[in-house]
């Protein structure tokens, strides 16, 4: 399956974000706890240089709190802090906000010293498409301050908020990179949402995701669909879950459609369980996400 998708918009908030980057303290970049490593852009770097930076491991509550942890221990070895955090709960929003404070504290004493002192705290959020930036700062602002949807590229321009203490937030829209040059991060991104489903083939993503849960998470599959057995084949799985769904049409024949989106749908919203799709230990054979 080629994925190749990077709109107009998403070149001009990369200029966006560049233009904007001398204004703030602190970037917080947003990334999917399921998928730290595939939701990240690989052009932040170049962009943020040596901006103080927080992850934030949103969607928390849907990964796997071990592999969260081993994660977060693996920012750390890096010298970056990640905060795991639920912002439809505010689960791990106070914490994040105490980290962007102290991240930002050596500009603010700095400006302090010059006679500065009531500025607040400026910071930029980071993220790809649909990792739930928008929801995040109406949990932290208390009102819709931000467009929120379930379909990625909602936020469609800059605006600042203002957070609780002494903290503004600059939104930015999400930015995927042009290319993705592994196949392995585009179906990824495809499962958790952060590619618009309009633009693949959803079968072919459930089948897919059906062939990585029978391997990694097998009992949560049969649980899930009350199966008898994980068979050899993704196909052959993803037909028993649609008949023990009624997932049938006329003679009989699998609704595939209809079965598909019903796996990805309860994937999604963490009704199959918690589930991460890549731990820190898969990246040390390759490039490290933080050089």
């Amino acid at each position: 399956m080629h994925i190749n998708w990077y709109p107009g918009h998403m070149k001009k908030t990369k200029e966006l974000i560049q233009s904007n980057l001398k204004l703030v303290d602190v970037v917080i970049e947003l990334l999917d706890a399921r998928i730290p490593s595939s939701s990240r852009n690989p052009q932040i770097d170049s962009i943020v240089t040596d901006k103080p930076r927080i992850i934030a491991l949103n969607k928390s509550d849907l990964a796997n709190p071990a592999i969260t942890n081993d994660w977060i221990r693996y920012f750390q070895n890096y010298g970056i802090n990640a905060i795991p955090i639920n912002s439809l709960t505010g689960y791990g929003l106070d914490k994040l906000l105490e980290e962007i404070e102290e991240a930002a504290k050596p500009k603010m004493d700095a400006l302090k010293l010059r006679g500065i002192r009531k500025r607040p705290v400026r910071a930029m959020i980071v993220g790809i498409p649909n990792v739930g930036k928008s929801s995040l700062i109406n949990r932290l602002t208390g009102k819709k301050s931000a467009k929120t949807g379930d379909k990625p590229g909602v936020t469609k321009g800059k605006q600042w908020v203002r957070l609780k203490g002494n903290i503004e937030l600059l939104d930015t829209p999400g930015i995927l990179w042009p290319k993705f040059e592994d196949e392995k991060v585009g179906l990824k991104l495809a499962f958790t949402g952060s590619i618009k489903d309009e633009v693949l083939d959803i079968e072919t993503v459930c089948l897919k995701l059906i062939d990585y849960l029978c391997n990694q998470y097998s009992s949560f599959i049969l649980e899930r669909y009350k199966l008898d057995s994980i068979l050899e084949e993704a196909i052959e799985n993803m037909d028993a879950i649609a008949k023990k769904r009624g997932c049938i049409i006329s003679g009989g024949k699998i609704d595939y459609p209809r079965v598909a989106n019903m796996v990805i749908d309860e994937f999604r919203s963490g009704k199959i369980g918690k589930i991460s799709l890549e731990t820190p230990r898969e990246l040390e054979s390759s490039t490290n996400i933080y050089n």
